[in-house]
């Protein structure tokens, strides 16, 4: 059988953003967790040229029951699954996975399945229509992550990420995006 993702052992826990959860964040996660631009842009405002897109793994594949139903697409449905490390030179910041509903790459949006190394932020925010649906918040602990990750990204405590649906165009994509211990002594 397929494994559905190549960096995590199983489903993180996801929890929809509300007041309360913002005391729960450390100060240095919650910049990167409700920036509302473009998080390739502002890696690339502080690395540069250095900045890199490493590509993990893109096929389709079923996504997560959770992502599915966060989309709405039926828990059998494949998708585009695509996995990526966001790099400051040889420093992997981010950790991020994103789900493309069939549906969704109709059109112009056809290109976002010929990304490659691309980063899918500088496509994505390129579109006049884009709208962020939901943020949803997660605490991944180092038990959570495959251990080749575990041990390549060397990651001893638990870190942050969120979870955002975009809409471009009436279709939607889900943008999973883990924080790892080196983005948050960016700016």
């Amino acid at each position: 059988m397929q494994r559905r993702t190549v960096l995590f052992t199983r489903q993180p826990r996801w929890t929809r953003n509300y007041k309360k959860l913002i005391h729960c964040i450390p100060n240095d996660a919650k910049s990167w967790i409700f920036e509302e631009l473009s998080l390739t842009q502002r890696i690339k405002r502080n690395c540069g040229t250095q900045f890199g897109v490493q590509l993990l793994r893109q096929q389709r594949n079923k996504p997560f029951p959770d992502e599915a139903r966060v989309l709405a697409i039926a828990r059998y449905q494949h998708a585009l699954v695509r996995e990526v490390l966001l790099h400051c030179g040889d420093m992997p910041l981010i950790a991020a996975r994103t789900i493309i509903p069939w549906a969704t790459l109709q059109g112009a949006q056809r290109r976002l399945s010929y990304l490659g190394n691309r980063p899918l932020g500088e496509v994505i925010f390129s579109y006049p229509g884009l709208k962020r649906l939901s943020l949803e918040i997660v605490k991944v602990e180092p038990n959570d992550w495959c251990e080749a990750w575990f041990k390549t990204l060397e990651i001893d405590h638990s870190v942050w990420g969120r979870r955002t649906v975009y809409s471009i165009a009436g279709s939607n994509l889900l943008v999973c995006e883990i924080f790892l211990p080196s983005v948050l002594k960016l700016l």
